[in-house]
């Protein structure tokens, strides 16, 4: 008698709350640990269920890593506590302020028909899935040269692993136009069996420094997905 294999939102979940830094890292970084939370993993586990049902493949959108006051506490990529529940409408004793590129990509989604029509095209994950402290500041795993060292083959495990959930393979979106694109493009691309990739400017960037044009970058966004579903 067969067993029903898993469905997208299952792998996604069963990937996230079982995730573990598998090497070594430098003495001085710490790894954020969300999921050792039991109510992260309870809130991981329904937005998959409600938003990652089994479909089409979805069109990936790569982050860096989280950071302490999104991804870092809610386990979910781009998602603050306020996201939680005010974007995913998902109840939660998560407490946290609001972190900027989590608002941006708030503003995207609503933009783009509101979150069941986002997830149902939209896998939003981050190069690492875990994130990385340098004493109280978040640390991006390539601003290290060791610490992208160590990560690298880890790296590219995790997204492979990913893929084989049900990702497209034919076109990704990286959010980052300058070391992300540069790592992205020397050890992702090939190594990962992507076909095309679209490099878009990061949330962060573009709300510390691009703050006044924030709309045209929402549609901007909203644009470049929509273009890339619809191949």
């Amino acid at each position: 008698m067969s067993t029903k294999s898993p469905d997208f939102g299952q792998q996604v979940a069963e990937f996230l709350t079982s995730l573990s830094v598998p090497v070594s890292l430098p003495q001085d970084v710490g790894v954020l640990q969300p999921y050792t939370n039991s109510e992260v993993c309870r809130v991981v586990r329904q937005m998959c269920r409600q938003f990652y049902q089994s479909g089409k493949p979805r069109l990936a959108l790569w982050g860096i890593n989280p950071g302490r006051f999104g991804a870092g506490l809610t386990g979910l990529s781009f998602t603050d506590p306020h996201a939680v529940r005010h974007c995913l409408q998902i109840e939660s004793t998560i407490q946290g302020r609001r972190e900027i590129s989590a608002e941006f990509i708030q503003l995207v989604i609503e933009a783009y028909g509101g979150p069941s029509a986002f997830y149902r095209d939209v896998y939003l994950s981050a190069m690492s899935p875990l994130g990385f402290m340098h004493g109280e500041k978040n640390l991006n795993f390539y601003d290290s040269a060791e610490l992208q060292s160590a990560l690298t083959t880890t790296i590219q495990h995790w997204i492979l692993q990913q893929v084989s959930f049900g990702l497209r393979q034919d076109t990704t979106v990286v959010l980052g136009t300058g070391k992300l694109k540069t790592f992205f493009e020397q050890h992702v691309h090939a190594e990962c069996g992507f076909d095309s990739v679209v490099f878009l400017e990061h949330p962060r960037f573009i709300m510390q420094y691009r703050r006044k044009h924030v709309d045209s970058y929402v549609e901007k966004y909203v644009q470049v997905i929509r273009s890339c579903a619809d191949l």
